[in-house]
């Protein structure tokens, strides 16, 4: 009875030698992790990762590429050297390009903390769908809002409105695009949202009155931290596109 009981604490011991082992090794590898991010302020693709980093408590380098209009960094065409464009993650030496790639691979190395893609395969397909239906349409017409002028000008509004409602079928009644839980596609979108006020501006629409629970699910994410740091002032982006537009002739 005796070396039975004597058996089974010394096993006990070893499982818990080897959790706190292991914890301790996770601990370690985290501390020694170097994580740098190259963004721009502005940019609402690299909104992304600094949101996905945040709702992962993960410390970074944030490297601002100021000159990325005129003048990139050796470093961004070095990381970059393909696209040369920001937002560029990298992780112990090795640069991940692409916006919504970055996100996954954050997901996908630290997936201990916070979730941001849920377990199921098919739910983690549609977010992944949403996501691209974001990347492949609501930029582009956005861009013609404040980027062209005249029919181009209607046509890019009339796009980006009729994007938006389709989100919003999606959404429904949920808070979040994944449900009850703050996630990947949220991370996705959110972004655009510190440019409204611009689109709005040029586009002479309100984005309100079109689209109320598109609105009302942005100003539920602006409450998070990790969105109200990472997004940048509404009217500080007007700005930019302002200086953009004379810079490229635009206005």
């Amino acid at each position: 009875m005796c070396m039975y009981h004597s058996h089974i604490s010394t096993t006990n011991f070893g499982k818990k030698f080897f959790l706190v082992n292991s914890f301790a090794k996770l601990v370690q590898k985290m501390a020694n992790d170097e994580v740098i991010l190259l963004d721009f302020w502005a940019s609402m693709f690299g909104m992304r990762l600094r949101i996905a980093l945040a709702e992962k408590g993960i410390k970074y380098e944030y490297k601002e590429e100021e000159g990325l209009i005129t003048n990139k960094s050796s470093l961004l065409l070095e990381m970059n050297p393909i696209h040369k464009k920001v937002p560029v993650l990298i992780h112990n030496g090795k640069p991940i390009c692409e916006s919504i790639i970055g996100v996954e691979y954050i997901e996908e190395v630290w997936k201990d903390k916070a979730p941001l893609l849920p377990s199921d395969p098919y739910e983690r397909a549609q977010a992944r769908f949403w996501a691209d239906y974001i990347d492949k349409k609501l930029y582009d017409s956005s861009r013609k809002i404040w980027g062209t002028k005249g029919e181009e000008q209607e046509a890019g509004k009339k796009d980006f409105i009729e994007v938006l409602k389709v989100l919003e079928g999606e959404l429904g009644e949920k808070p979040y695009f994944g449900g009850d839980y703050f996630g990947f596609v949220d991370i996705a979108l959110i972004g655009f949202y510190s440019w409204f006020y611009a689109y709005e501006t040029y586009g002479n629409f309100s984005t309100d009155a079109e689209c109320p629970k598109f609105v009302a699910w942005a100003k539920r994410c602006m409450q998070r931290d990790s969105v109200a740091k990472s997004l940048p002032n509404q009217h500080k982006c007007l700005e930019f596109i302002q200086m953009l537009k004379h810079k490229f002739g635009i206005e």
